[in-house]
């Protein structure tokens, strides 16, 4: 019997390996997801506001539970960068300090949307007339001056 040496095995030596066979998922057994344990039924709500101490009538109760089960969507926030000339910009700032001066505080992105909101009430004309009116900015990034 010839022994062998030890040493890199050759693949022309080596017998080819069939490639694995992939079993179908349908054919794996799987065990049913654990159920939770149902919750007992909530008691009827005594509702506070009524001094006599009865108690809310059953629809008074699924109308409230209904009102809290729809809950507003909530509003998509989205990011974003423009470009505007220092002097405007110049007036947002002056604008937070009025506010802060007559006791209250604005932000710049509330400043802006209180901006979009009068927009929406101007009529087309006037809405061009303040568009030209704009002096032209270039597009894109203001380059880097030092």
């Amino acid at each position: 019997m010839a022994t062998r040496k030890a040493g890199p095995k050759s693949s022309a030596a080596a017998p080819a390996k069939k490639p694995a066979t992939k079993v179908a998922s349908s054919a794996v057994a799987r065990t049913p997801a654990a159920k939770p344990a149902a919750k007992p039924a909530a008691k009827p709500a005594v509702d506070l506001s009524k001094m006599d101490g009865t108690q809310t009538s059953p629809k008074e109760i699924a109308s409230d539970e209904t009102a809290r089960k729809q809950k507003p969507k909530k509003v998509k926030v989205v990011r974003d960068s423009f470009t505007m000339p220092e002097t405007e910009y110049a007036v947002l700032a002056e604008v937070k300090k009025a506010c802060l001066s007559r006791g209250f505080q604005v932000k710049k992105s509330e400043l802006l949307r209180v901006g979009v909101a009068l927009i929406r009430t101007l009529d087309a004309g006037a809405l061009k007339s303040w568009v030209e009116s704009l002096p032209p900015l270039k597009l894109g990034r203001p380059s880097k001056e030092k």
